[in-house]
């Protein structure tokens, strides 16, 4: 079991982390699935309303929070490198930083950028709407997963 600041970080990393895989996963099974039922040009807009806010709100400090969180946590654990929990906390770390904040950055951000270029009327987005939604819950499905991982491993640092 971690003692001292590797406490506190670990249970920082459960927190952030466990939020995180929250709002991935509401979006997978609730958000998603509910713009899929929309015409075309409904979906679309609301998914790109839904971008558009997510950069301007709550969602990105939790989002580039965790990140951080978890960042401080790898360098941390690295660098002070603890008799106990290291493997876990940096495992946790890895998890996200890659599996969440990276898959966001190379896999959902691009194809929200084309969404956003192609609009929502064009026969190119009719033809794009339903590989986006297949595509991004994909990419969507590895964030849930990876942020449950990373949680995980920090409550296993606990232990």
């Amino acid at each position: 079991m971690v003692e001292g600041p590797y406490l506190a970080m670990a249970v920082a990393g459960v927190l952030v982390t466990g939020v995180m895989a929250g709002v991935f996963g509401a979006f997978s099974v609730l958000v998603m699935r509910g713009l899929g039922t929309l015409p075309v040009p409904q979906g679309a807009a609301a998914m790109n309303a839904i971008n558009t806010v997510a950069l301007t709100s709550v969602f990105m400090w939790l989002f580039s929070g965790a990140a951080a969180v978890c960042a401080v946590i790898a360098v941390v654990t690295f660098v002070l490198w603890p008799a106990e929990g290291r493997v876990e906390l940096l495992l946790g770390s890895g998890l996200y930083l890659v599996g969440a904040f990276g898959v966001t950055v190379v896999a959902n951000v691009p194809r929200n950028e084309r969404l956003q270029r192609l609009g929502t009327e064009s026969a190119q987005a009719r033809a794009y709407w339903p590989r986006y939604l297949r595509e991004w819950t994909m990419w969507n499905h590895v964030r849930v997963a990876a942020s449950i991982a990373s949680a995980l491993s920090y409550v296993l640092a606990l232990a």
